[in-house]
Parts: C-alpha cells; sequence; structure tokens
C-alpha cells in the first residue's frame, strides 16, 4: 500500500517537472488548458507521469473543478487505486461520476473489500443528498462481489437492483449472471440466463458456459455451444475457448477437430489463445502429432505459453526425448523458459523414472540461470527423491530461498519413502517452527512415513496434532495409515477396532492393509473377519484370497479345502475376466 509520504513525494516531483518542462502551459487559455491536460493523461501510462498533470492542476487552481478532477481520478484509479484514494478523500462534495470510478478501480484492485464499504457509503449519500445511483454503480459492485466471493454481498446487491428499477440494463443482468457463475451457484445463473430471454447477447451466452465449465459440467457446456451455434448468434474467441476446454477434459477429439475447421473458416486461428487451446486439446488426449503440425503450421508468433502446452503433451505421452528436443529448439529460437516448461517435464522424469532426463533438465534450469523457486524447487526435489538420489533432494530443499507447504510436503515425504521416518518427523516439527501450516496431504505424508519406520506414537500424536489443533478433517486415505501404522506394529485389534469406529464411509483400502498385516503375524481369525468385511462392502479381489492362504501358511494351518473351493468358485462368478497382470521393471543406468 502507498503510504502518505510516498504520495506527498509523488506529487512534488511531478510538480518539479511540471514547472520545468511546461512553462509555457499557463499562456492558454482556461478551455484549451483543460483540453491539453486530458489529452496528456490519457497518455500516461505510469502513476509518476499521471503525478506531474496533478502537480500542474494543483499549482493552477484546475483541481477544483469537477470536469478535469473526474477525469485525473478516473487516470489515477485505473493506475495506483491508494493515490487515487488520497485525492477522492479531498474532494468536498465528489458526484456521481467520482463515486463510480473509485468503485470501478477498487473493483480491479488488490482491495476489493473497499469497493463493498464505498458502494454502502454510497447508498447512505443518496439518502441524504438524493443523487440517483446508476447502472455503473452495481456493475462495478457486482465485480467485487464477484472477486470477493461475496455471496450474501452480492444477494444484497441483487435485492437493491430489482428495487431500484436498474434490472432492465442489460449489462447489470450480465454482471449479476458472473457473480452466481464465479460464486458456484451455477442453477441461480442459469435461471437467471432463461429470465433474460431474447435480451440476451454473447456475453450472456459465454458468461454463463464459463460458469459450467468452473462446476465441471463440461457437457452442459457443449450442449449451449450447439445451442448458440444453432441460433445463429455468432461467436467470440472466449466462445470457443470454452468449448475447447470442456472438450479437452470430455476427451472428444473429434468435436475438437470439427471446432477446428469451424476457427479455420472464421479466423480465429490467427488468435493466439485458440491456437494454444487446440494444441492443448490435442496433446491431453493423446494425439500428439496433430498437435505438432497445428505448432509447426501456424503463422503466429509462438509465446511460452504454446511452447509449454506441446512440450507437457510430450512428456505426458512418455516422448520424453522429444520433449527435450522442443526444450534445446527453444533455446535456439530465444524463447527463454519458466517454471511450467520445467516443472512438467520433471513431473514425467519422475513418474518415468528416466533419471539421466531428470538430470539434463537440472542442468538446464542451473546453465539459464533460472530462478529455483517454488514450482523448480518441488519438481527437483520430488524427482531426485522418487529416483531415489535423497542427498540431492535434500540438497536442492536446502537450496531454495522461498518454499511453501508444497515444497516441505515433498521433502517430508521423500524422508518417508526412503526410511527414515524420524528425520521426516524432525522435519516436520522444523516446517512448524518456521510458521508453515501443514495441510491434509502434509498430515498423510508424515503419517506414511510414521507407518513405514514404526513410529506409532509419533504417529498418532501426528493424528491429534491434525484434528486438534491445526482442525483438519481426516479423510479415509488418513484412517487407512493409522491401520496400517498399527497393523505394521502388531496391534492388530486395536487396527480392527479402529476400522470398526471410523466416522467415515468404510472402503477396501483400510481392510487390505489390515489383512496384509494379518498374513504378516499369521492371525488367522482376524484375516477370515476381516476378508467376510470385504465381502459385505462388495469390494473383493483375487487378491485378497492369496492374502487369506498366505496367513494360513504362515500360521501353519491347512484350511479346509471345500470352503477354498467354495470361495474360489464364488470368485470366478464373481469375475471370470481377471488375471494376474505380468510384473515389469526397469533399470537405468547413469553415467
Amino acid at each position: 500500500m502507498m503510504n502518505k509520504k510516498k504520495i506527498k513525494s509523488q506529487f512534488c516531483q511531478g510538480l518539479r517537472i511540471w514547472s520545468t518542462n511546461h512553462q509555457n502551459y499557463s499562456i492558454l487559455s482556461s478551455d484549451h488548458q483543460h483540453e491539453y491536460l486530458i489529452s496528456l493523461l490519457q497518455s500516461c501510462e505510469q502513476a509518476s507521469q499521471t503525478a506531474q498533470i496533478h502537480g500542474l492542476m494543483f499549482k493552477t487552481g484546475i483541481d477544483g473543478i469537477p470536469f478535469p478532477l473526474s477525469k485525473l481520478l478516473a487516470q489515477v484509479s485505473m493506475q495506483d487505486i491508494h493515490y487515487a484514494a488520497s485525492i477522492f478523500k479531498q474532494i468536498e462534495s465528489p458526484n456521481l461520476y467520482m463515486f463510480n470510478t473509485m468503485l470501478r478501480g477498487y473493483s480491479v484492485s488488490d482491495d476489493p473489500q473497499k469497493g463493498l464499504i464505498l458502494f454502502n457509503h454510497m447508498r447512505t449519500q443518496n439518502h441524504l443528498q438524493h443523487f440517483l445511483l446508476d447502472q455503473f454503480t452495481f456493475v462495478s459492485v457486482l465485480k467485487s462481489c464477484s472477486r470477493l466471493l461475496e455471496v450474501w454481498a452480492g444477494l444484497c446487491v441483487h435485492t437493491v437492483v430489482l428495487k431500484s428499477g436498474f434490472y432492465v440494463f442489460l449489462n447489470v443482468k450480465n454482471a449479476l449472471l458472473h457473480f452466481y457463475c464465479v460464486c458456484g451457484r451455477i442453477q441461480d445463473a442459469h435461471q437467471l440466463f432463461d429470465e433474460l430471454g431474447e435480451t440476451r447477447d454473447l456475453v450472456s451466452w459465454n458468461t454463463l458456459m464459463g460458469g459450467y465449465l468452473s462446476v465441471a459440467q463440461y457437457d452442459l457446456v457443449v450442449d449451449l455451444f450447439k445451442e448458440l451455434y444453432g441460433d445463429s448468434f455468432g461467436v467470440s474467441v472466449t466462445t470457443i475457448l470454452s468449448v475447447l476446454s470442456a472438450l479437452e477434459k470430455l476427451k472428444n477429439v473429434s468435436l475438437g477437430r470439427c471446432l477446428h475447421v469451424f476457427s479455420l473458416k472464421v479466423g480465429f486461428l490467427s488468435n493466439l489463445n485458440v491456437v494454444t487451446a487446440l494444441i492443448s486439446m490435442y496433446a491431453k488426449n493423446g494425439h500428439i502429432y496433430s498437435a505438432r503440425r497445428i505448432f509447426d503450421e501456424i503463422d503466429v508468433q509462438k509465446d511460452v505459453v504454446m511452447w509449454n502446452c506441446l512440450i507437457d503433451g510430450y512428456a505426458k505421452s512418455g516422448l520424453l526425448e522429444e520433449a527435450l528436443e522442443l526444450l534445446r529448439l527453444m533455446k535456439h529460437y530465444c524463447i527463454k523458459p519458466n517454471s511450467s516448461t520445467l516443472a512438467g517435464l520433471l513431473s514425467a522424469c519422475s513418474a518415468s523414472g528416466s533419471m539421466a532426463i531428470g538430470q539434463y533438465v537440472h542442468s538446464y534450469i542451473e546453465e539459464q540461470h533460472l530462478v529455483l523457486d517454488v514450482i523448480l524447487g518441488t519438481s527437483i526435489v520430488d524427482m531426485y527423491a522418487k529416483s531415489g538420489l535423497l542427498e540431492r533432494a535434500i540438497d536442492v530443499f536446502d537450496r531454495m530461498e522461498c518454499k511453501d507447504v508444497t515444497s516441505w510436503t515433498a521433502m517430508i515425504s521423500a524422508y518417508g519413502v526412503h526410511g527414515q521416518a524420524s528425520r521426516a518427523i524432525t522435519l516436520f516439527h522444523r516446517m512448524e517452527e518456521e510458521g508453515f501450516s501443514p495441510n491434509e496431504v502434509t498430515f498423510l505424508a508424515v503419517l506414511n512415513s510414521c507407518s513405514h519406520g514404526g513410529l506409532v506414537a509419533e504417529g498418532m500424536g501426528c493424528f491429534r496434532r491434525m484434528v486438534e489443533v491445526y482442525k483438519l478433517m481426516p479423510k479415509i486415505e488418513h484412517y487407512g495409515c493409522l491401520v496400517d501404522l498399527l497393523g505394521r506394529a502388531g496391534l492388530l485389534d486395536e487396527a480392527y477396532e479402529l476400522i470398526k469406529g471410523l466416522p467415515v464411509q468404510r472402503d477396501a483400502t483400510g481392510w487390505r492393509a489390515l489383512l496384509g498385516a494379518c498374513r504378516v503375524y499369521g492371525n488367522v481369525d482376524l484375516a477370515e473377519r476381516v476378508k467376510r468385511e470385504l465381502e459385505q462392502i462388495d469390494e473383493e479381489h483375487p487378491a485378497d484370497s492369496l492374502a487369506l492362504t498366505s496367513t494360513y501358511a504362515v500360521a501353519g494351518i491347512i484350511p479346509d479345502y471345500s470352503c477354498v473351493l467354495e470361495r474360489k468358485m464364488k470368485e470366478m462368478d464373481h469375475d471370470q475376466s481377471v488375471k494376474k497382470e505380468a510384473g515389469c521393471s526397469t533399470i537405468e543406468f547413469v553415467f
């Protein structure tokens, strides 16, 4: 936030510059002075330049004339809302245009809450001074409500709109439509959309399509597009982008190709965003060569986002060498990669175990002097940890200047999967000491580490801390870790009682963890009870019978053959297509 000293300094600097460079300004008539100021205001790109105009206005007394002052306020509010607020406070009787200017400025600023406060003040002034609000007032305040996700405030504004008669304005209706979509009240949005009837425009259609896209109802996005196109209403780039995003999620490449042809016909392929969306749609649905064809043939200036889409598509398709070649091409064309470019590639290296490419990417980051930010640093830590190089992961983690909860969680998980549960717990406490609040994933990593390390007391303590201190609601995965923790430690009865008393819906994960523990300790009675539980929740799997049979073997008991045969026949009737998949492993030598 800009303080008063900085505003005063900026203002005085502007006054000095104007006194030096615009000495002939005073010879103009007052009308020409106003015109000259306004034309200069429109050309100002920075608040420091606008401050020069403000200095001259103050010096010549024009800052007391409403029209030039309104133009100054409009310019400053889009550049520095705090500077604009300092000007607005000095105005004795601001008019509606000035109020609306501040409302609009707050709606796009980093403090939209002040827009709601100003709106309430305007309503008070409305009653005292009898000046009326207008449609632009409501559009701006609804935008602030949307950015803040203030549902109750937005509903109150909707009520005021209805009472004051401004519901007749389409831009106000569209602002309400956007508010409901952003806040996830998609049914209210669709009801409002239907009420618009023939008055709705393309903005209305695009807003509702965007709303359904945000709540992952992709089929309805496509249905709306078909209805829009059938009405010959016309479409825009925003329309195409929404539909392509929906088709990407639906994996509907055939309809995506139709939209590709349509975009070519209407000239949308000259738009960088549309081209990028098409590349993403093809690449993320396995049609990487179609994506590459567009990338190579399109006659637009390719930005880093487009390169990222293609590189990510190759990486997710397992074509890491091709992705690496694109990275080299970026260097050839002097396109500097960003965190997203390399994070996706590092993630693919982690998943495939391609250590050589992962190390090359790390070297590339250092060679290009890229900042080891949270995204890149966490990706490298995760890549080294999953490749078995724990010490390298620790080194990268320690060199990261900025860390977030994801970074800490990745390092805790790395210690856990390498069997260093004590160090995982120590890092968890260090994370808390440095002021980072763990989330559900962090606690899952801690509980997994405790389970693999046999740290029962520490695991139970962390679980209690999760619930009592951080007020996080445990999920089935957290309870599954606890069951596994108790089972590995031989506390089978305690694990059984825990899973029986779960406050969440039980699934097969916890039961199978307990069944595996029963096999280790040869607890036949409990294994049979667990097997019956799995049958009751209809989550049977051929591996369950193998685990039960192994439990008998560990206990040195020969089961009743007739019972085993009956169970086997039942499983064959349940699913005759179940087969044990062949295992596969690879070893990569890194020199």
